[in-house]
């Protein structure tokens, strides 16, 4: 893949989606291979935050939450109506996703991701159906959101419409990188 230097400009297209009734799947089992479990944190430390986000985002230029002051983080991080969830296996965490339910009615499926060395473990769809289903779980809400974009796992924008989100809409968007990257996809 060819690198990118810090500085340098790159276009990406973003889609947004949406779920607007519960999906009619029922919660999944737990992987075979999953030797651990997939845990609610209670406040967590913006530093921890930020370890499970460059650990999942490295190879999709996921940079943007460190423009976001520490103190602005930690009040999010804090908010009952945000959650984050880490998926724990042999030990460590291999992927995580925050759901927030700040609007009304809504749950935002913020940021979801697995670390590199756990994609193709079969830990991704069950992850995300119980992310879903989590984010259903909260009275009153009537719509689910979640957006991914074509700096992305490539298979992201299927998966969460073969879990039931429906696109509707899409921004052309472009940014300045503040590290190098180099994609992992082409």
């Amino acid at each position: 893949m060819k690198p990118h230097r810090a500085g340098e400009e790159i276009a990406y297209t973003v889609t947004f989606l949406e779920m607007t009734e519960p999906p009619r799947y029922d919660w999944p089992s737990i992987p075979v291979k999953l030797s651990g479990a997939l845990l609610r944190s209670e406040a967590p430390p913006v530093w921890y935050f930020r370890a499970l986000y460059d650990a999942v985002g490295q190879d999709y230029a996921w940079t943007d939450m460190h423009a976001h002051e520490e103190g602005t983080l930690a009040d999010w991080l804090a908010d009952p109506d945000v959650a984050l969830y880490s998926l724990i296996h042999q030990g460590w965490p291999q992927g995580f996703f925050i759901l927030d339910w700040r609007e009304h009615g809504r749950c935002e499926l913020d940021l979801f991701g697995l670390v590199p060395q756990a994609v193709g473990l079969g830990f991704g769809s069950w992850m995300l159906r119980t992310a879903i289903l989590t984010g259903w779980e909260r009275e009153g809400v009537t719509c689910m959101s979640v957006n991914t974009c074509t700096l992305d796992h490539p298979r992201a924008l299927a998966q969460y419409q073969k879990h039931g989100f429906t696109p509707v809409r899409q921004e052309e968007r472009s940014r300045i990188l503040t590290r190098d990257w180099t994609p992992a996809h082409p």
